[in-house]
């Protein structure tokens, strides 16, 4: 088993049955077309860990969909009450507008996160004889979340071979290949593979329509302006990524 945190040109072996940790976003949604248009067939495993922008599990259903792949969806909603703290399941504290890799996005961190939905996720190959588990952190992620950077991934997959020795499919790996690649690295390679970004989901509000300035929405906002690419999402601000 290796883990791969490298670009998409790296990989040299494509997976035949890959585990997508789906969040409904654009970073994992290219992720999963990524794995698609190498082949691959798809598990999309999303979760409700009681995040208020749930509304996301609606849209990771909808990319199983375009895919043709199938959608779980892990009730871990029990968490939200212990995870206290964070924006993103304690309806006590306010998601902050503003540029994704300032400090007050600390706030938006969820303890733990990754850990849990990787352990969950490898767990699920080791049952079903799944040869990789691919999620989308990117360079963008590393300033604020520490187990969205390349060292906490080279360590998991290590820990990963070692828990599960004899358990692996042959050849598995963890697959992170936008790791060190730009959101708006990501909006290019969606573009090229058709992502339809208009059933991608970014926002931490969690409304009917995406905010427009929480963290999220700004790098949202600007990814698709430094590609070069249309952004089809409807914001609610009437200037979108400025604070409200």
């Amino acid at each position: 088993m290796r883990g791969t945190t490298e670009s998409t040109e790296m990989t040299d072996k494509s997976p035949c049955h890959a585990i997508v940790i789906a969040s409904g976003g654009l970073d994992s949604t290219t992720v999963a077309y990524w794995l698609a248009d190498r082949g691959a067939i798809l598990t999309m495993l999303s979760f409700d860990y009681g995040q208020r922008h749930r509304t996301e599990l609606q849209y990771a259903g909808r990319i199983a969909g375009h895919l043709g792949a199938s959608h779980e969806v892990v009730d871990l909603s029990g968490l939200g009450r212990l995870l206290t703290g964070s924006a993103l399941t304690d309806l006590g504290v306010r998601v902050p507008d503003g540029h994704y890799t300032a400090e007050t996005m600390r706030s938006t961190v969820v303890p733990n996160r990754n850990t849990i939905m990787l352990s969950v996720a490898v767990a699920g190959a080791v049952a079903t004889g799944a040869d990789a588990v691919a999620f989308g952190a990117h360079s963008g992620d590393h300033a604020i979340y520490p187990d969205c950077r390349a060292s906490f991934f080279d360590q998991f997959a290590a820990m990963t071979r070692e828990g599960n020795e004899g358990f692996l499919a042959d050849g598995f790996e963890l697959l992170a290949p936008f790791i060190g690649l730009t959101k708006a690295d990501i909006v290019e390679i969606g573009r090229q593979l058709g992502v339809p970004f208009e059933d991608t989901w970014s926002c931490y509000k969690g409304g009917q329509v995406h905010c427009g300035t929480c963290g999220t929405c700004t790098e949202r906002i600007e990814a698709f302006a430094l590609a070069g690419v249309s952004d089809p999402t409807v914001y609610a601000s009437a200037t979108p990524g400025a604070a409200s």
